[in-house]
Formats: C-alpha cells, structure tokens, sequence
C-alpha cells in the first residue's frame, strides 16, 4: 500500500528482497494530475500500484517519469497507457534499443548462458514477468536536456552518473527521488573499484532536502542521511 511521506509525495515501498530487484515508485499527487515517479518494474507491479492508488484516493496519473532506462523503472510503463511519458534524452535511444530485444524466457536464459553475470537481474525479470503477453518497452514522449518543470510545480533535474547516464533526480514538496543516480554501474558492467558515488551524495545532501529516497532503500530523513554518510 501506498505511504503517505511529506506534502504531496507519498511511496509505494520497495521490495527489501534484493533478489526481487523491486524499486520504490512515488506518486506525487495533484489535482491537475499526479505524476508517477518510475513505472514499476512489471505490468504486474504497476497494476498493485494502481491500485494503491485507488485505494488512497489519490488523483490519478497524468506524467510519467523514469529516472532513468534501468528496466526495474521502465518496464511496467505498458501498464500505464493514459500517462505522458517524460525522461531525460539520452533515454529515448537506450530505451529503443531495449524495445528491439526479443524478450521472453527464452532469451533471457539465451542470454544469461552467454554472460553469467547477467543472472541476477535476467533471474528476477523473469520473476517479474510470468506472461509477456502485450509487453512491450515504452520510450519516452517528451524529453529535457537539463531541467524541467512540470505544469504540477514538481521539478526534474539531469544528473547522470556511472550507474546511467540519463538519470533523473525529482524534487518536490521537500523530498529528493533519487532513482539509483549515485549507484555503481549494474552489476554486470561493474568493476572492483567501482563505489557509489560519493561525490554525487555530498551534492544531494549540500541541498538541505527533508527528505532523501533511493529506489531500493526505505526514505530518509536529512538527518539520518547526513548521519549514514558519516
């Protein structure tokens, strides 16, 4: 169900099972429309969330944004067909890519005996999507280069990074949506000296939000953050 955080952001909670590879989703609500912070990482989690929320009584989405290409963000887009896709613009041809893969269970596990360290994220889309039946791989329809602001006041901010270069940051209301901007690369790209982005998290907390969430880890106050970055 969905958690009411500050103002008009409220969280759908992410998966603590790491196995899952389940993000947060935030709804960002508003009368002139909400706007959907990620897509959920299946046509299935999407769904939950749309009932979510539903069930809140919250308005219901008019934008979507990715924070960026990573299908744990993208791939419960098809499930959302009334919004506006909205991402940074490097994401429209990452994401075109994508949409030209032949998904299935099979090319998953093609593709996973061709690099197995692929396993973990191959293992958990085939998890998150049981039935590939009217999948598909949404890119985006409207796109910025630095920032945007939406009609609802609620702010995109362009930040790449090693872990995606079109990732996203999304303010509003005292709360960073962070996405996974400061993470290291997917595990299969990753290196040994490959770390979070240390520099990246300086910056964020330099900003003095109240409130700080990644995708995979519950929300925190700035207090607890500037306490865990020690």
């Amino acid at each position: 169900m969905l958690q009411h955080l500050a103002g008009r952001v409220w969280i759908y909670p992410h998966d603590p099972d790491p196995d899952a590879i389940r993000p947060s989703v935030a709804v960002i609500a508003d009368d002139r429309g909400s706007v959907l912070v990620d897509a959920g990482n299946s046509p299935e989690h999407a769904r939950a969330i749309g009932t979510a929320i539903d069930a809140a009584g919250l308005p219901a989405p008019r934008w979507l944004v990715y924070t960026h290409h990573h299908w744990d963000h993208t791939w419960g887009a098809c499930a959302w067909p009334e919004v506006t896709v909205v991402a940074h613009s490097t994401a429209t041809d990452l994401l075109a890519a994508e949409a030209e893969r032949p998904w299935s269970h099979r090319y998953l596990h093609d593709q996973v005996q061709a690099d197995p360290k692929l396993g973990p994220s191959f293992r958990a889309r085939a998890l998150a999507v049981p039935d590939w039946t009217g999948f598909r791989v949404v890119p985006p329809v409207q796109t910025f280069d630095d920032t945007l602001t939406l009609p609802t006041d609620v702010v995109l901010r362009h930040v790449g990074g090693n872990h995606a270069p079109d990732s996203v940051i999304v303010v509003a209301d005292g709360v960073a949506l962070l996405g996974d901007a400061f993470y290291p690369p997917p595990y299969h790209l990753r290196g040994p000296d490959d770390t979070a982005d240390y520099a990246m998290i300086k910056q964020f907390l330099s900003e003095q939000h109240a409130w700080y969430v990644d995708a995979h880890s519950p929300p925190r106050r700035l207090s607890e953050a500037l306490k865990q970055s020690g």
